[in-house]
């Protein structure tokens, strides 16, 4: 057998049925899960190219480098080719239509977003920072938005936070008290975050969907792959990428429904690191993404080790269950292994919880959606040979995929328009240019003392209660008195520097008689 319309065709079972994944039932959500070294990413791999050629776009993320061999026509050996032979399946050697795509912009193209569409939670998170810091970070991007100042990159962030932090008395009076030690925490959390190389994400251009959702002339969706060898040394760079593209998608895309096939497949690589030490409120955004965004005609299917990894909430939401073999050593390797053997429909040619622990590589537990929606009973499943590659994709050819990629040029200029770091930054420059125009008047006697200088009238708007001198009085009118035309007339007249002296003396004293 191989894919139909109908469906993905994982494999076959014990007792020679086929296991195909429905592709209306398929944004219903999923899960692959196993140990380390028992077949997931393959599994991947299969499901990733399986909906591409029903014109399926995926977006999945690489976190060891082997799911690059799928932009790469497959060579399956002997053991391969007689296993798809004893399935009746016609493998026929393929490589999907990839892009590759890195937030480092090292082994892909770049992508990007700005700080702003990132928003302070998700941010917090990649900052890994406190309750109270948090809030700190929500008040700044409430400033932002009062004042009209672009967050695109780390450093309007960085700028902002300065501002806030110098003008902390009058945004405090509006929003609550804002210490300078939360300030302080958060900017040495951006540091961190900029020498791990995260400050490469922000900015612009900014990452379009319509480049992800895309489908090629021949009917196939495009697959496309994040390089992740690099970011998963940041684990909480990635979580927060992955679940604000998620985000995106939801925001952006219209309802659908249930679609005869979904819009997008999203696989999330490493589940665990996004539920790791989450706070609450991030827990709840991910439970409301992930519950919604099936109207949306996307699938997220989480790839993790164990079933465990993944909240109750947002587990039970995930009809397609895909398990590979798990070990249990350990007291909580146990728990972890009742847990996921009792998610499954039970089958009673077997028990499901010995069953999982004695897969071999390339076998798994399989349970899908039927036509009803309902869960099947859960099969011990051969999964098929992948028609790409089993491997990475070399350097060389990597750099020709990439070469030949429809958005080739598209993101790796960067682009810097004025934003919250040059605003501000000009603002300052012209205070300093004022300060030092009205200390040179000051100097040369031209202000009366007791006038306010620019940076007085700006302490004065912010509760300083200091008196300015009284202002002049208005004349009422332009003309000129008879004795001021007069004086004038004279003066022209005058032909010599000392009697025009004399003149302005003797007329000066008749003027303030």
């Amino acid at each position: 057998m191989s894919d139909t319309p109908a469906g993905l065709f994982l494999g076959q079972s014990d007792e020679g049925q086929d296991q195909a994944l429905l592709f209306h039932r398929a944004n219903r959500h999923g899960v692959v899960a196993g140990a380390t070294g028992t077949g997931k990413t393959v599994t991947l791999q299969i499901l990733a190219q399986g909906f591409s050629d029903a014109g399926v776009p995926v977006f999945c993320a690489d976190v060891k480098g082997d799911l690059s061999g799928i932009s790469q026509i497959g060579t399956p050996n002997e053991k391969l080719l007689a296993r798809a032979a004893d399935m009746g399946l016609a493998l026929t050697p393929s490589a999907a239509p990839t892009v590759f795509w890195d937030l480092y912009g090292q082994k892909g193209h770049p992508i990007r977003t700005t700080v702003s569409e990132i928003g302070p939670v998700l941010m917090a998170r990649m900052l890994d920072l406190n309750e109270v810091q948090e809030g700190v970070l929500t008040v700044v991007f409430h400033v932002a938005d009062q004042e009209g100042l672009l967050l695109l990159d780390i450093d309007d962030l960085r700028s902002l936070l300065a501002y806030v932090g110098e003008n902390a008395e009058r945004i405090g009076r509006e929003v609550g008290h804002v210490a300078p030690a939360s300030i302080a925490a958060v900017q040495r959390a951006i540091l961190q975050l900029e020498q791990q190389g995260g400050a490469a994400f922000f900015g612009e251009p900014a990452l379009k969907l319509e480049d992800v959702i895309r489908v090629g002339l021949d009917g196939r969706g495009q697959v496309n792959v994040l390089d992740s060898t690099r970011l998963m040394n940041s684990p909480r760079l990635y979580a927060a990428f992955l679940l604000w593209l998620l985000s995106e998608l939801f925001e952006q895309l219209p309802e659908v429904g249930d679609p005869e096939k979904p819009r997008l497949v999203f696989f999330f690589d490493e589940a665990h690191l996004l539920f790791n030490d989450a706070p609450r409120a991030l827990l709840e955004k991910v439970e409301q993404v992930v519950r919604l965004i099936r109207s949306k005609g996307v699938g997220v299917y989480f790839v993790t080790q164990n079933p465990a990894d993944i909240p109750d909430s947002v587990l039970a939401q995930l009809g397609n269950r895909i398990q590979h073999a798990l070990r249990a050593y350990t007291p909580s390797e146990q728990k972890g292994l009742k847990a996921a053997a009792q998610s499954f429909r039970r089958n009673l040619a077997f028990d499901t919880a010995e069953a999982i622990q004695a897969l071999g590589v390339g076998e798994a537990l399989v349970s899908v959606l039927d036509d009803k929606g309902a869960p099947t009973v859960v099969a011990r499943t051969r999964i098929r040979p992948p028609a790409s590659r089993l491997g990475p994709a070399t350097e060389a050819e990597r750099a020709a995929v990439i070469a030949a990629s429809p958005v080739q040029g598209r993101y790796e200029p960067v682009l810097d328009r004025e934003s919250a770091e040059e605003v501000l930054a000009a603002r300052h420059a012209a205070a300093e240019r004022e300060a030092e125009v009205q200390a040179d008047l000051k100097a040369q006697g031209r202000v009366k003392p007791g006038a306010q200088t620019a940076p007085d009238r700006d302490r004065g708007r912010e509760g300083d209660t200091a008196r300015s001198a009284p202002a002049p009085r208005k004349r009422t009118s332009n003309r000129q008195t008879p004795m001021e035309a007069l004086t004038k007339s004279v003066l022209r007249t005058a032909g010599s520097t000392l009697t025009r002296e004399l003149l302005r003396g003797v007329l000066g004293s008749l003027r303030r008689r």
